[in-house]
């Protein structure tokens, strides 16, 4: 009989694994980083609960960290099968997998040579050659629903999910005998009409359904997200003052730049500085640009008029650390987009020393912040954060874009659910995933009360039969 097990984003965001076995193997649905509070980020460290060497395959959602950032640790401990994913993803992996990588050796570095860690020496999580032979093991596979043996006894069909570029959700069908159980995986879920990509492709009839809930207690604001960060730039260039966008290097930041640049083409801001510090924000959008079959009719036309779409007026994108450090000797209204999307690491870091207590500078925040993240205690009005290892008192101004989010609210998702019930199909059993404990327990109530389904909320370590 099969089995799934819940070893990442159960009662929280972050650190997405799931092990499904059956009698005939081992497979691992996504492979993330637990990111955010300490105790989570413990995680990361600890030996994992099951042996890499056992697995048969790894399959992937998408590129962001928070589904792909343990991966190099877990080829560290010994695990050498296929990884598959989408071809986007594929791409984009090769950019962020050596990039996190390398945060991690820099970060190690840094701490010991100014004494800021209570171990001795600090390590990395992994390295870049553990990130090199991580890549080496992926498997590109279309996203458009065709199947694709993965294992003895399993198959996959990848979707495109609307969340990033080519992010999926996962249709695993597990074959025992003269019996297949149908597995589905959301993944991270997009929302429709979105900048850049496609919406979400319908969902595929399945046994078993798992479901992210990021945003399963709220709705996304209905005030039109140009117009705020309209607002947004208009009132720190009369302040003369920087504005910091802590964003995802992979999906926000192209979404950053593309609004940015709309908003210039319309005359409704004045032209600003701005400056992109990520190198894997820089090599991301080279991806968004390459990979067309995944742009939606607008990028498209942008395409068509020879114009770049990921690019402002007055743009520059910095690679080495010495063009970062430059950064700080600008001055007057610029923006400055940088990773990570919640300050849990990287060059944002290093700008919110001098952002953070400056009364004419703005954090704007345009994601998701976790619990226990720097950014969600700013945003939380925190007076004082600490950002490596210095208190800092929170004087600059703090905004927030309501409603910009690459993950679908609850109204989103029970909308892309619906296609299931439309095709009479009704899970055996729904899990409610990639949520804060309050945000999963209101998509479980919200599902139960639309569809009448089995919905639960896994913990940590769970395991439930698929009879």
């Amino acid at each position: 009989m099969a089995s799934i097990s819940f070893w990442g984003a159960a009662g929280t965001v972050t650190g997405s694994k799931y092990l499904v076995e059956s009698t005939n193997g081992r497979v691992l649905v996504d492979c993330g980083l637990f990111q955010g509070l300490k105790e989570l980020r413990d995680r990361n460290w600890q030996d994992p609960p099951f042996d890499p060497k056992s697995l048969d395959a790894v399959v992937i959602t998408h590129a962001h960290i928070d589904h792909i950032g343990y991966l190099p640790r877990l080829v560290a401990q010994g695990f050498d099968k296929p990884v598959y994913c989408s071809r986007a993803t594929s791409d984009l992996m090769k950019i962020s997998l050596p990039d996190a990588a390398r945060l991690q050796e820099e970060d190690a570095e840094y701490r010991n040579r100014k004494n800021l860690t209570s171990h001795d020496p600090a390590l990395p999580l992994y390295t870049e050659e553990d990130a090199r032979r991580a890549l080496e093991l992926l498997t590109r596979v279309s996203n458009d629903g065709s199947v694709n043996q993965i294992a003895p006894g399993f198959r996959t069909s990848h979707r495109v999910a609307g969340h990033i570029l080519g992010a999926s959700h996962v249709l695993l069908e597990i074959d025992e005998g003269r019996e297949t159980t149908r597995v589905l995986f959301s993944g991270d879920l997009g929302r429709d009409n979105q900048p850049i990509i496609p919406s979400p492709a319908a969902p595929p009839p399945c046994d078993y359904l798992l479901v992210e809930s990021t945003y399963g207690d709220r709705l996304h604001s209905a005030v039109d997200i140009k117009e705020q960060l309209a607002r947004v730039i208009l009132k720190a260039n009369e302040r003369k003052g920087a504005i910091l966008v802590p964003s995802f290097a992979i999906g926000r930041t192209q979404e950053m730049v593309y609004l940015i640049r709309e908003l210039e083409d319309e005359k409704r801001i004045p032209i600003l500085p701005v400056r992109v510090d990520s190198p894997m924000a820089a090599q991301a959008s080279q991806v968004y640009n390459s990979r067309r079959e995944e742009h939606d009719e607008e990028y498209e036309e942008v395409l068509a008029r020879k114009e770049h779409p990921l690019r402002t007026h007055s743009m520059l994108t910095t690679s080495s650390r010495e063009e970062s450090k430059r950064l700080n000797e600008e001055r007057g209204a610029r923006i400055i987009i940088s990773a990570s999307g919640m300050m849990t690491g990287g060059r944002v870091l290093h700008h919110a020393l001098r952002i953070v207590p400056d009364e004419r500078a703005t954090i704007l925040f345009v994601g998701y912040q976790a619990e226990g993240t720097i950014g969600r205690r700013i945003l939380e009005g925190e007076p004082n954060v600490k950002i490596m290892k210095e208190w800092l008192p929170v004087r600059c101004h703090v905004e927030r874009i309501n409603g910009m989010s690459a993950h679908g609210d609850y109204g989103d998702i029970l909308k892309w659910l619906s296609k299931l019930r439309e095709q009479n199909c009704t899970p055996r059993r729904t899990f409610i995933t990639h949520g804060e404990p309050h945000a999963a327990e209101a998509m479980r109530e919200h599902i139960t009360e639309r569809f009448g389904w089995r919905a639960d909320v896994p913990q940590y370590g769970d395991r439930f039969e698929l009879e």
